[in-house]
């Protein structure tokens, strides 16, 4: 099982940007489809954007639709999430998750994923 490992979090104000990083801590996961969830508190975990194991399928949810950006560097084995126009409503804490299986486009539901990294926080303030 692949484990992640995010980083990249941390406290911004409303309109600021922040760059998330995950990497994995074992084999590489190069041919999985990889996605960004994000958990606030009280609420349940959802999907914020996801990349297909060859980088040209990517998904985002409406909310973030627009300000986010997915990517994955192939050559450093890692996945990326830029975030601009970062608003109080995208405090929550955010996961990296591989795909069960190879070869897939992203998709959205949390079954759909068997590795996680531990979280990161991204606080935004008003």
């Amino acid at each position: 099982q692949v484990q992640l490992v995010e980083s990249g979090g941390g406290l911004v104000q409303a309109g600021g940007s922040l760059r998330l990083s995950c990497a994995p801590s074992g084999r590489t996961f190069s041919s999985n489809a990889m996605a960004w969830f994000r958990q606030a508190p009280g609420k349940e975990r959802e999907f914020v954007a996801g990349i297909s194991w060859s980088g040209g399928s990517t998904d985002y949810a409406d909310s973030v639709k627009g300000r986010f950006t997915i990517s994955r560097d192939k050559v450093v084995n890692t996945v990326y999430l830029q975030m601009n126009s970062l608003r109080p409503e995208d405090t929550a804490v955010y996961y990296c998750a591989a795909d069960r299986l190879s070869y897939r486009r992203p998709g959205r539901e949390v079954s759909r994923y068997n590795s996680w990294g531990q979280g990161t926080q991204v606080t935004v303030s008003s």
